[in-house]
């Protein structure tokens, strides 16, 4: 969402400027650039210097960041003093979950949140599986816990859902700075009517287990040859076993990786879109993208999905990692052709009232304005 956001400041006329750093150059450095990652991680002072100096040759009102992992690290916010006001988004749950998604063992664990510790993760690995990996993202947290960071330094915080405000707000960050912002969808889309959509069901994601796209599949070939098409598109780990369990037993097509353009475009065609996932999402921008086409979507009931899709309005939800409650729910409502485009209706008009540009830039505008006058207060101290 960083370049829609930037695209709407600059419509309106404001004056915008980037600093960017991108982990693909370490990456190409081989071990030694992994292993400057690592250090960068906690603090690196050499990107917080290029941010300072960035800052005072460009005099912003606002500095707005999207992501410190790995090579900016959150030194960057100090760096900044009260120059500008600062706003971080919270894409994951980075600040206080080392792995980032608070998930472990293909189950949701907010253990290092809850606790407010980072052993958890340190003994299970819980980045990538490993404990060297996981060193410096939880010395990270660790280190900007007890340095007071998110209190001291930072202005304002965008959640992009009421969920994870009250999760991050729970693991220790200052509630009266946690704003909610969702994403949006720039643009205008014409929805398709549903008369001149296919009969088709779509999933969009990562074929891999947090996306419970194992459950989907296993809803389907429970549900026989009378389902309606499966559209999955997307590749990952579980692709080549998932297309051995589904083998013509089921109305289910693979489709791979595909572009922007062709993705949004089977979203447009199809009646329903599923999203199964069994860990915390963010604000996947698949559902609003569906929103905006007027696509109602089927959701599992775990974290914030449930409050973005209100059932019987914009879609329905089921249970996460039951495939009984996903064939049961979305056989349900399929089987009740008005009922389900008229969910449709009302996926297009929850995009109207929340998810359009002019919503967004409302939102957006009235977060830098409450952190400019956080900045205003604690630099009058």
């Amino acid at each position: 969402m960083l370049g829609a956001e930037r695209e709407i400041l600059q419509k309106k006329g404001h004056e915008v400027d980037g600093f960017f750093r991108h982990s693909d150059d370490i990456r190409a450095q081989g071990v030694w650039g992994l292993l400057k990652g690592a250090i960068s991680t906690p603090w690196n002072p050499f990107s917080a210097t290029a941010v300072r100096r960035k800052v005072e040759e460009f005099g912003p009102d606002v500095v707005h960041v999207h992501n410190t992992f790995p090579l900016l690290s959150p030194a960057v916010f100090s760096a900044i003093g009260r120059s500008a006001a600062k706003v971080l988004t919270l894409h994951n749950y980075r600040l206080f979950c080392p792995a980032a998604i608070p998930m472990r063992n293909g189950r949701v664990c907010t253990q290092c949140m809850d606790d407010r510790l980072v052993m958890p993760a340190l003994i299970h690995g819980c980045y990538r599986g490993s404990r060297l990996a996981t060193m410096p993202l939880a010395a990270s947290v660790a280190l900007h816990r007890w340095l007071g960071t998110w209190q001291k330094h930072v202005d304002a915080f965008i959640a992009l859902t009421s969920f994870q405000r009250e999760k991050m707000v729970e693991a220790g960050l200052p509630a009266e700075k946690v704003h909610v912002k969702p994403n949006f969808f720039p643009g205008n889309p014409t929805v398709i009517p549903w008369s001149s959509r296919r009969s088709v069901v779509v999933f969009l994601g990562r074929l891999s287990a947090e996306k419970g796209i194992t459950t989907l599949v296993r809803a389907w070939l429970k549900w026989g040859v009378s389902a309606p098409e499966l559209r999955i598109l997307g590749d990952g780990p579980l692709r080549d076993r998932l297309e051995r369990l589904v083998n013509g037993k089921a109305p289910v097509r693979f489709l791979g990786h595909v572009d922007a353009s062709a993705a949004q475009d089977e979203i447009a065609r199809a009646r329903l879109l599923v999203l199964p996932s069994e860990w915390f999402e963010g604000f996947p921008m698949v559902i609003r993208e569906a929103f905006a086409l007027g696509t109602p979507a089927a959701v599992s009931d775990i974290g914030p999905l449930p409050s973005i899709v209100q059932s019987g309005r914009n879609g329905v939800v089921f249970k996460p990692g039951d495939s009984d409650s996903l064939r049961e729910v979305v056989r349900g409502v399929w089987q009740q052709p008005k009922r389900l485009e008229a969910m449709g209706r009302g996926a297009r008009q929850t995009f109207e009232r929340h998810y359009t540009e002019s919503v967004n830039y409302e939102q957006l505008m009235a977060i830098y304005e409450q952190a400019m006058e956080e900045n205003r207060e604690q630099k009058g101290k």
